[in-house]
């Protein structure tokens, strides 16, 4: 995808450093009716485009979402697929893993729910809390009932895993787009706190969400390293940021916009011999009202 343009790109073969990543807006960014008129206008491009690529039936669009809780991945998800047909549209959170996708290797569960050919996947949390999660906790190897491994060599092993089965993805004609929402630990202690004190809120927090943010370090550790070792250029991830949840609906809308633009969609069109029939079918049709 590098007919993309984003500043947030994280670009192949270079080092990406989290400590350095915008977690915040430029100052001279538009004001909140802005943005969102300009969110909307863009919602529309993407499900105009939704339907070409629906009708093309050649490609498919896979969305991946990474964050730290409270970054506003759901809302992201809400806000800017608003307007797509959900004909054309699934989205599948992954949680804890079942005991059934425990029996299988770890990438069983998500390839189950890749797009099919002219729809947009959705996947709010992936396959990638294996390099995440897993390595913040290596002590939910232990469920996986996994041969021996040499564990200095466990995460490098999945991440070449991750980047075949993306480029085999890319190959068949699957898009994949990757979003890291980059909210920083300043404003997830504001948001966690909203949630404590607004009674609408209070089932959004859980107390593992204060074991997680005391382990912050250690996932930005991981969250460096899964950047640097699986953003390619058929497979990019975007870091984008997410104190501004306005700036970054805006953000992720347009370099979705910018994917489904790039791809060489087309309605099917009919043959000639096709065409010399509607004549009929409209005879036909007409004839019904007589």
């Amino acid at each position: 995808m590098s007919l993309i343009d984003s500043p947030f790109i994280v670009p192949p073969s270079a080092h990406f450093s989290v400590a350095d990543a915008q977690t915040g807006p430029p100052e001279d960014v538009a004001g909140k009716k802005t943005l969102e008129k300009e969110l909307a206008q863009c919602v529309e491009k993407i499900s105009e485009l939704q339907r070409k690529l629906y009708a093309d039936d050649r490609f498919s669009l896979l969305l991946i979402f990474q964050a730290m809780d409270a970054a506003g991945k759901d809302g992201t998800i809400r806000a800017v697929m608003s307007g797509v047909n959900p004909a054309g549209c699934q989205v599948s959170s992954f949680k804890a893993p079942s005991d059934e996708e425990l029996e299988h290797d770890w990438l069983w569960r998500t390839t189950n729910r890749l797009p099919e050919r002219g729809r947009i996947g959705i996947f709010n949390r992936s396959y990638y809390e294996e390099v995440l999660a897993v390595r913040v906790h290596p002590e939910f190897l232990a469920n996986q009932r996994l041969p021996a491994h040499d564990h200095p060599t466990i995460w490098q092993e999945r991440f070449e895993s991750i980047r075949d089965h993306e480029q085999h993805l890319s190959r068949n004609g699957t898009v994949v787009l990757k979003f890291w929402l980059n909210v920083s630990k300043d404003e997830q202690r504001e948001r966690f706190l909203k949630r404590l004190t607004t009674p609408e809120k209070f089932w959004k927090f859980s107390k593992s969400d204060l074991t997680t943010r005391g382990r912050w370090d250690e996932y930005m550790q991981a969250y460096e390293s899964l950047l640097n070792e699986t953003s390619t250029e058929h497979a990019p991830w975007f870091a984008i940021p997410a104190d501004d949840k306005r700036y970054m609906r805006l953000c992720v809308a347009q370099t979705i916009h910018q994917a489904l633009d790039a791809l060489p969609l087309r309605y099917p069109e009919k043959s000639p011999e096709e065409i010399a029939l509607f004549e009929e079918h409209i005879a036909q049709l007409n004839s019904e009202t007589e």
